[in-house]
């Protein structure tokens, strides 16, 4: 029977079947052996439960709609999916202490997904309104107008309501954003109670320590479901390219405009991202980020292609692979 993976923990994989019932489960052997495919929170998988057995098999995962990849922090030639079949990224970052070029590399991995991107700028109530609402407006102007921006304060129901009001019922959400922002908090108003465990949070920053340490599916009373990913330090990026296009779109029009196709945007002649600097019509750190994300993806290309290399693979044998 089929179902879906709703928590992932330091244990089996729990599987809410068809059924209803929700059951415990290990890989086929046959699955991970090889290419050590594993099922990832959201993932529709193919369960067996044998006479006898005290857990379920999942001995297939469907295709996948969408997923969320970074770099494998253990390997620098392969990559982890995190998450899958979801339909739009929640970006939590603190209103207080904003780290911007995380939030920069956060967008781009999100857009990567293909799916809807929100950023939620939680803690408000630590920033007063009017700085609150500067700090909106500036990351509005930062990720672009196809990123909803919102504010949200736990003590401010009104907030949150705007946050429920992202995910139509049915649909789910992944809510990424590094421990401490303030997310298992988050899920907990949005399921209008204490489904995640909250760490104690300093009143001089607000700032938190990292308490959610698996992934779950929570369903959310008069919406959709939301994953709870835990707090992720290595966002390193993988075939990100797509993604670097939507989070720096300003940076991408600009460039259509250069003398030359391949332009880095260093000091060649006619580089249209330079005179745009130069006119103040684009920051120069927005350009930084810009052109060290894209130097990051050539890296990560030429390792990759170096890996497999050495181990002998052919092209044709990458696109049968992705054709599975």
């Amino acid at each position: 029977m089929e179902g879906t993976v709703v928590k992932l923990d330091r244990g089996f994989p729990l599987v809410r079947c068809s059924d209803g019932t929700s059951v415990r489960c290990e890989h086929a052997t046959a699955l991970v052996k090889g290419e050590r495919v594993r099922a990832v929170i959201g993932d529709r998988v193919l369960v067996s439960v044998p006479d006898g057995h005290d857990k379920g098999i999942i001995e297939g995962i469907l295709p996948r709609r969408s997923s969320f990849v970074r770099k494998d922090p253990a390997d620098r030639t392969a990559h982890q999916v995190l998450a899958a079949n979801f339909d739009l990224v929640i970006i939590a970052e603190p209103v207080v202490q904003l780290n911007r070029r995380r939030l920069e590399r956060e967008l781009v991995l999100a857009h990567e997904t293909g799916v809807r991107v929100a950023v939620v700028l939680t803690k408000a109530d630590l920033a007063g309104m009017g700085d609150a609402e500067a700090t909106r407006h500036e990351v509005a102007d930062l990720a672009g107008k196809s990123v909803d921006v919102l504010l949200a304060s736990i003590g401010d129901a009104d907030s949150i309501e705007r946050v429920r009001e992202l995910l139509a019922e049915g649909e789910v959400a992944i809510l990424i954003g590094k421990s401490g922002v303030g997310k298992s908090s988050l899920v907990n108003m949005l399921a209008g109670g204490e489904v995640q465990d909250v760490g104690e949070v300093r009143a001089r920053d607000g700032k938190g320590r990292h308490t959610t340490v698996d992934r779950v599916m929570v369903d959310i009373p008069g919406g959709g479901r939301v994953v709870d990913m835990p707090g992720v330090r290595g966002l390193g990026l993988w075939d990100a390219d797509a993604g670097l296009g939507a989070a720096f779109a300003d940076v991408e029009e600009l460039a259509a405009s250069c003398r030359f196709r391949d332009c880095k945007h260093a000091d060649e002649p006619g580089c249209a991202v330079q005179a745009a600097v130069q006119s103040g019509e684009l920051a120069q750190a927005r350009l930084d980020s810009y052109r060290s994300f894209a130097a990051e993806l050539q890296e990560v290309r030429e390792r990759r292609d170096e890996a497999r290399h050495m181990r002998g693979e052919k092209a044709s044998d990458r696109r049968r692979r992705r054709g599975r």
